[in-house]
């Protein structure tokens, strides 16, 4: 496709943006003069891009590569996160794609080397690169081995975001199934870099990846508001044995909940127990995906309500405490006509379960309560191994959560 896109093209895209794809494609008989195939393409990618990259989804002049591109790229809060970590003159960001990631380093590294092995994505970012103004990228489409291999600089950082689909497209998980393998690449990486940034899927174990990497010195664990999006590694020359762990909690009001932790710390916590008492905590996802099973509760002084559930309580409110804070409201037996009594008349709540015998789906079909309200229900295991539901409301978070 050529760009920039002739007006008419525009002008459908920009009608357009907010339309079923699939509807469009059905209709493209009706605009002879235009290519609507590939400007569906372009309305899908966009509507993929709204929430990852608002303000790039909405600027007109920019061209948008294949919905699989933008859904694998990061977003603007991530980018502009992990950004944060780096700095120097020279960064080379060896897996580019759709250069969101690119785009977020040039605006704190001198000068950045996109590096993109397929050539039509990366001409993709040039062109964007020029209408967004950002003149301190040098596109080069080659592979990444290849390209670390016969360029002649010494980079302050390298970064990698590992393919993480096989051939058959389907979501793999383990370092050595990624595309480039980064624990064979090592050696390369070390000696081209003083440095090396490393993201991988949120799926993949965290323990596994510092003993097979060796030199992560440390690490942090990303969520947008409790969702954990993906990990990233800083790698150092020396091998390392206990990074230090980060669990990050973007949160949309543009605050951050953050928690600190590494092996030796969690191992030397030993948490304290006791039932139910005025305030219940359930850390976010980023926590619990950093390992920090019994520091947390240490950390800040909590009470755990049973080995297995990972909820904490207290009777000193604890506001700061990175993750969700409820006031305990009364403790039930997991029955559907006495946890009605604390409903209104639809019988809606919000449930979780954690270490109890039901999913949420069987504790709802069993207790007949349905979604919704203002009341969250927790069903989990008391200190003495009997299940109980926690009758809870939600307190305001916090203006500053971090810890």
């Amino acid at each position: 496709m050529d760009y920039p896109l002739p007006e008419a093209a525009r002008r459908y895209v920009a009608a357009h943006l907010h339309d079923d794809p699939a509807h469009l494609a059905l209709q493209a008989r009706r605009h002879p003069g235009l290519p609507v195939p590939e400007l569906v393409r372009q309305i899908q990618a966009r509507q993929k891009a709204r929430a990852k990259l608002p303000a790039w989804a909405d600027n007109p002049e920019l061209i948008f590569p294949p919905a699989l591109s933008v859904e694998q790229a990061s977003s603007a809060r991530t980018a502009a996160f992990k950004a944060n970590l780096v700095g120097g003159q020279r960064l080379a960001d060896l897996t580019g794609g759709f250069g969101a990631d690119s785009a977020a380093f040039a605006a704190r590294v001198a000068q950045v080397d996109y590096v993109e092995r397929d050539p039509a994505l990366a001409e993709v970012v040039r062109y964007n690169f020029g209408q967004l103004g950002i003149d301190n990228v040098t596109i080069n489409a080659a592979d990444a081995v290849a390209f670390l291999k016969s360029t002649p600089h010494h980079y302050d950082w390298l970064y990698l975001d590992p393919a993480r689909r096989d051939t058959a497209a389907r979501k793999i998980f383990l370092l050595r199934d990624c595309e480039p393998d980064v624990v064979k690449l090592l050696p390369l990486l070390l000696h081209k870099a003083d440095k090396v940034l490393l993201k991988t899927s949120p799926m993949l174990d965290i323990e596994h990846a510092v003993q097979g990497l060796a030199h992560v010195r440390r690490l942090w664990v990303v969520a947008v508001d409790n969702e954990v999006k993906e990990v990233l590694y800083e790698l150092g020359q020396e091998p390392a044995v206990d990074p230090e762990r980060y669990a990050l909690n973007l949160r949309r009001d543009g605050t951050q909940q953050e928690f600190r932790l590494n092996r030796a710390r969690e191992a030397r916590a030993i948490p304290r127990y006791a039932e139910a008492q005025q305030y219940l905590y359930e850390p976010n996802a980023a926590v619990l995906k950093a390992g920090a099973f019994r520091s947390i509760g240490t950390a800040f002084e909590l009470l755990k309500l049973h080995q297995h559930s990972h909820l904490y309580t207290s009777d000193v409110l604890r506001a700061d405490f990175p993750g969700r804070v409820f006031k305990i409201l009364a403790v039930e037996k997991a029955d559907g006509a006495a946890l009605k009594a604390h409903l209104g008349p639809e019988a809606r709540a919000h449930v979780t379960t954690r270490n109890f015998p039901d999913s949420v789906a069987d504790f709802r079909r069993r207790t007949g309560i349905r979604e919704g309200g203002e009341v969250y229900l927790f069903a989990t295991t008391d200190l003495r191994g009997r299940p109980v539901v926690l009758v809870c409301e939600k307190l305001t978070p916090p203006v500053n959560g971090t810890a």
